[in-house]
């Protein structure tokens, strides 16, 4: 691997899946560096605010493997059970731990404090170097190496290194740089957050209801809360986020109904429109892409971040199995492993999400009925359920 460069491997983007590749090869002989916009450890760092993140099981298990579930895990409220029903009509599904044997179906946790475990970690390695806050201006892939223009503290700055990797986020300034074409799917619909305190405790239960909008989920929380995504018509979002605390109680309770009793109170709601972006190129000679720079999805079945995550595992293992190998980590036969790796599991989700899109907004009677025996399907038949809760 060529020692002429600044750095090995320069990850742009340090939110949640950049850290989690820089934390993924602490253990490397390799001279990292994160280049940020936002100023490191602020406040306003996107990634890092009050919004809810569901982490899988398969997320436990990588992030044990990073030795970071311990930090993780004192911040995470557990999902024991999932509750699915579709608005006004019979069909329901239930899945539960026990019968799945695992600890827990998911966790729950607010970007804020995953972020702070990640930055926590980051303090602690020795390879790596943040270059926040600053900005990349300009990003050249060359046969040997690749050059990342950079602007900070008022300065332009040139910073050489055998691989880019791309977290930059769904708006990836990477992406737009190398004229990196997506494949777009617009779903018309915005989703509106907001944390809420319930009547009832919410005993560990994610709960998925399917509206005419679109659908509501209710994540468990620490204090008895409940973390709220709302698919709703985008004509009808400035007028829901202006509504008055009560009068925005009052109209959500009758979608979600009475199972945690009357919404008590409402934290600060924001929206954002939801689509499907998908990246036409994974990898390039010298570039990755990784998490919502190579595919942001719907959040209706909270698979996004994890998904962002298996990346971050695969990725690490292809440059780690490089590295130690003393080849090129960033030679396009290398990078294509990774996106030959990932090809699959990207197709699978973003497959199985669009799917429950289709079929959960559709109001068209035989396909509402249709979908509600397939739920009580699913609450019944064993293994039918199994593979779902999987």
């Amino acid at each position: 691997m060529a020692n002429d460069t600044d750095y090995d491997l320069i990850i742009v983007g340090g939110g949640m899946v950049g850290a989690s590749l820089a934390c993924a090869l602490a253990n490397q002989p390799l001279r990292i560096a994160i280049i940020e916009a936002v100023p490191y450890k602020s406040s306003k760092q996107p990634s890092y605010d009050d919004r809810a993140i569901a982490l899988s099981f398969g997320t436990r298990r990588i992030f044990d493997g990073m030795g970071l579930w311990p930090g993780i895990a004192k911040h995470t409220t557990a999902i024991k059970r999932i509750h699915v029903s579709d608005q006004g009509r019979f069909g329901f599904a239930r899945l539960d731990n026990q019968q799945e044997n695992v600890d827990a179906l998911g966790y729950v946790i607010t970007a804020r404090d995953l972020g702070k475990a990640l930055v926590d970690q980051l303090d602690q390695l020795t390879n790596l170097t943040l270059l926040s806050p600053a900005k990349l201006t300009d990003l050249k892939l060359g046969r040997d190496h690749a050059t990342a223009m950079i602007e900070r503290d008022g300065k332009s700055e040139a910073i050489t290194a055998s691989l880019i990797v791309a977290a930059d986020g769904g708006n990836s300034a990477v992406r737009q740089q190398l004229d990196i074409r997506t494949t777009d799917h617009d779903y018309n619909q915005t989703a509106i957050v907001a944390n809420i305190t319930t009547e009832y405790p919410h005993q560990h239960v994610a709960y998925e209801r399917f509206t005419k909008y679109g659908p509501l989920a209710l994540l468990p929380m620490d204090d008895n809360r409940c973390s709220l995504v709302w698919t709703h018509d985008p004509n009808e979002s400035e007028r829901i986020l202006g509504l008055s605390d009560e009068e925005f109680l009052k109209e959500l309770q009758p979608c979600f109904g009475k199972r945690l009793g009357n919404f008590l109170k409402t934290g600060k709601r924001s929206s954002y429109p939801l689509k499907l972006v998908k990246a036409q190129e994974q990898v390039r000679n010298r570039l990755a892409l990784i998490g919502n720079a190579a595919h942001t999805l719907h959040p209706i079945a909270g698979q996004g971040f994890n998904l962002g995550l298996r990346d971050v595992a695969t990725l690490a293992q292809i440059v780690s199995d490089a590295s130690q190998q003393n080849s090129d980590i960033g030679n396009l036969d290398i990078l294509e492993d990774y996106a030959q790796w990932r090809t699959r599991d990207h197709r699978q989700v973003i497959g199985f999400t669009n799917t429950l899109v289709s079929t959960f907004s559709n109001q068209f009677p035989p396909l509402a009925l249709a979908r509600n025996v397939g739920l009580l399907a699913t609450d019944i038949v064993p293994p039918l359920k199994h593979t779902i809760a999987k």
